[in-house]
């Protein structure tokens, strides 16, 4: 975690996918870098990178089929700096909308509490079994040895979200 003064304020920065995937390759606790994305936002404190968050098209084909207008968090990481991971939920919401965005949602591990994206206004939508990981998602050995194995593959999950209000009276 990252030493400053208390009167330093974090501020929302623009990032390139190249600075948030080092960061993430430094600190992420179970997850590597994403490979795609549409934006992402850093966190920086007295000019300290102290967190970052990435957006892309859901992983879903079911979602990008049906809601067209939605985002995925495909990674927030912080290295520690207390309600870091509520602001970059918060600044990646408001980024979208302003792109004209409609729902963004984001997947957590079952075990965790939620609590930063309660905090940055999102909803919890449902909770999901553990799944095989990617690894096993096929029956052919060559695709398989290809995949990376590294994942979230047996893992309980939760799913988020934030909407904009029109598109749920829709």
């Amino acid at each position: 975690m990252t030493t400053l003064p208390p009167s330093t304020t974090p501020r929302v920065v623009p990032i390139t996918l190249r600075e948030a995937s080092e960061f993430i390759a430094r600190h992420h606790r179970h997850n590597k870098p994403p490979r795609g994305w549409k934006f992402g936002v850093g966190l920086r404190v007295a000019n300290v990178l102290v967190g970052v968050a990435t957006a892309g098209r859901p992983v879903s084909r079911e979602i990008q089929t049906r809601e067209p207008l939605t985002l995925e968090v495909n990674r927030t990481c912080t290295d520690g700096t207390r309600n870091a991971n509520s602001m970059l939920y918060g600044a990646v919401w408001r980024a979208a909308k302003a792109m004209g965005y409609t729902r963004a949602i984001t997947y957590i591990q079952g075990n965790e509490t939620g609590a930063s994206l309660k905090a940055a206004g999102w909803v919890k939508v449902k909770d999901l079994p553990a799944r095989g990981s990617w690894a096993e998602s096929t029956q052919h050995d060559k695709l398989r040895a290809m995949r990376d194995p590294v994942g979230n593959g047996h893992v309980e999950r939760q799913l988020w979200e934030c909407r904009v209000l029109e598109a749920i009276q829709q």
